[in-house]
């Protein structure tokens, strides 16, 4: 985690956001259940960290989670 120092501003910064969204996909999916938890979680990374990739022109992250999405839908549905 830390390798024996103290974390600077932006590994804390970092750090903090990845545990957060740890959490928020553990209550997410404790109350919808895996499947459709992960789903609602996806569709949370993209609405949410989609918007900040458009704006820094990274295509990449948006299909990576568009295709998160698929998958967990084809799961789902069918």
């Amino acid at each position: 985690m830390n390798a024996g120092r103290p974390l600077t501003r932006a590994e804390r910064k970092k750090y903090n956001r990845a545990e957060h969204e740890r959490k928020i996909k553990q209550d997410l999916i404790a109350q919808h259940g895996n499947d459709l938890g992960t789903f609602y979680y996806w569709l949370r990374v993209m609405n949410i960290r989609g918007t900040q990739a458009y704006r820094d022109g990274n295509t990449q992250f948006i299909r990576d989670v568009a295709r998160a999405l698929e998958n967990v839908h084809r799961t789902r549905s069918g």
